[in-house]
């Protein structure tokens, strides 16, 4: 089956489901990300600002959701935050159409750049977003911590 990525409109209602897909997304983080994952202080209010407050994406195949980010307009970049691809659709190009679609809101808003931040513990992500063509640009602690726990990369945009 294919893999459809929308928008997420005033008519989406899904949220218990996307609060699910983004738990279950994030779950392999637990117990190996210090703070752990702000995934954890979601709820299906606080999606549901989200929703009305950012850009929001999701994947489905065959009409179940698999995937989603939030886009989130800052004033040099356009800033993507809980990306997510359920564990069962991973390696089919999700997070790339997502970031493609990032790319192109991006440019529709005058954004010269991409931006995300992920953890240090997880060098998986990095290599990801590095062969997806993000730099590391910074590194970063947690309030109350005093060494690394994110690392900023970003992509130029031609």
């Amino acid at each position: 089956m294919s893999v459809i990525i929308s928008g997420i409109d005033d008519s989406f209602s899904r949220f218990e489901e996307l609060l699910a897909l983004i738990m279950g997304s994030f779950a392999y983080m637990d117990g190996v990300i210090d703070p752990p994952s702000s995934a954890h202080r979601l709820t299906v209010t606080t999606l549901q600002d989200k929703v009305r407050d950012e850009i929001g994406l999701i994947a489905e195949i065959g009409g179940r959701l698999v995937g989603c980010a939030f886009l989130r307009p800052e004033p040099d970049f356009l800033y993507v935050g809980k990306l997510a691809v359920s564990p069962e659709a991973q390696g089919a190009g999700i997070g790339s159409r997502f970031l493609a679609e990032a790319e192109a809101i991006a440019r529709q808003l005058g954004k010269p750049a991409l931006r995300l931040e992920t953890r240090i513990e997880l060098a998986g992500n990095h290599r990801r977003f590095a062969a997806w063509g993000f730099v590391r640009t910074a590194e970063k602690s947690h309030a109350g911590y005093d060494r690394t726990t994110f690392i900023e990369m970003q992509k130029l945009l031609s």
